[in-house]
């Protein structure tokens, strides 16, 4: 086909087409297009090829109409967020740990990897909502954060006990990390507390860039923070550092601060252990109040979102760090 009549093409195009346009070629009555597809999820590129053939199908010349699609390979990292135990707040730290990453700019996806206990579901303010799945795999759920997320708080009835054994719990986290992340080039992954089967599968099958340690500064939780520092460790996991979560109360009324947990615990233990100390999230009802509500603090402004901010910039200066190596 002649320049001309390929522009004549071209012009038939939806806008969004002509925008990922590569090339168009017109021989022997089949018209063929290659358009990029970066950052399309599966459902936004059957709509588009389908829009693309509406267009030009019927055209002067055209008998049939093939479209090949090509995107560039995201590098995805995936940071697992793990404690060795449970009620340390790790989810919601998680939770607000991504909300603060979008924020500054980075392309993060929340893979809820609590099989038995999901909540971010409600931290994200997501209940309700059912994934679709396109070519065998999940599409993430959009979230009004601009971070999109899967659970099986999304796959699952409200309440429903999750009484599965170890091997179709590992399907279901593979599951959830194979889904159509396209352009997510950070994955943060809030780990089940403990060291089983969850987190040997995302060791040994995923193998994540680096691993966050969760704790708050009472012994007991700092017994099996080390524990699961240790794991990670022996999987060749990087650990990124130890954060001390609900660090410091500090009274509404008279603006005393008072430690109900102790303080600096985390501190002394990630020195003892060799390992970064990343900073102390306070205790605070409004982080509770508002993570509960599917409003994540790290989305608002004040010191709370702050702490979460500082956080991660810790992080993305770690995998900068880690990617210059």
């Amino acid at each position: 086909m002649t320049n001309g009549g390929a522009e004549g093409l071209k012009a038939l195009l939806p806008s969004d087409a002509t925008a990922r346009l590569q090339s168009l070629r017109l021989a022997d009555g089949r018209a063929t297009l290659v358009l990029d597809v970066t950052g399309l999820q599966g459902p936004a590129r059957d709509a588009l090829e389908a829009a693309v053939k509406q267009a030009l199908q019927g055209a002067p010349g055209v008998a049939e109409v093939r479209v090949a699609m090509m995107a560039d390979k995201v590098e995805r990292k995936i940071i697992a967020v793990g404690s060795g135990k449970g009620g340390v707040g790790k989810s919601t730290l998680a939770a607000n740990l991504a909300v603060a990453l979008a924020r500054q700019g980075r392309k993060v996806g929340l893979v809820d990897a609590d099989i038995y206990g999901p909540s971010q579901a409600r931290l994200l303010g997501t209940e309700g909502k059912r994934p679709v799945a396109h070519d065998n795999r999940l599409v993430p759920v959009a979230s009004p954060w601009g971070v999109p997320v899967l659970s099986m708080a999304h796959l699952s009835d409200p309440g429903q006990a999750i009484a599965w054994r170890g091997p179709m719990a590992s399907g279901a986290l593979t599951q959830l990390l194979e889904g159509h992340w396209d352009n997510a080039e950070i994955l943060i992954v809030d780990m089940p507390p403990g060291t089983g089967d969850i987190q040997l599968t995302m060791m040994q099958k995923f193998k994540p860039a680096g691993a966050l340690i969760i704790s708050t500064p009472q012994d007991l939780a700092l017994m099996d923070a080390t524990r699961a520092i240790e794991l990670f460790e022996k999987g060749g996991i990087p650990v990124i550092g130890v954060v001390e979560n609900m660090a410091g109360y500090t009274c509404p009324h008279c603006g005393e601060v008072s430690d109900p947990f102790g303080a600096g615990g985390a501190e002394a233990a990630a020195r003892a252990m060799g390992q970064t100390f990343l900073g102390r999230i306070p205790l605070d009802i409004e982080i509770r109040r508002e993570s509960d509500a599917g409003n994540p603090p790290a989305a608002g402004e004040g010191p709370q979102a702050e702490a979460f901010a500082d956080l991660a910039r810790k992080v993305s200066e770690w995998l900068e760090g880690k990617a210059r190596r």
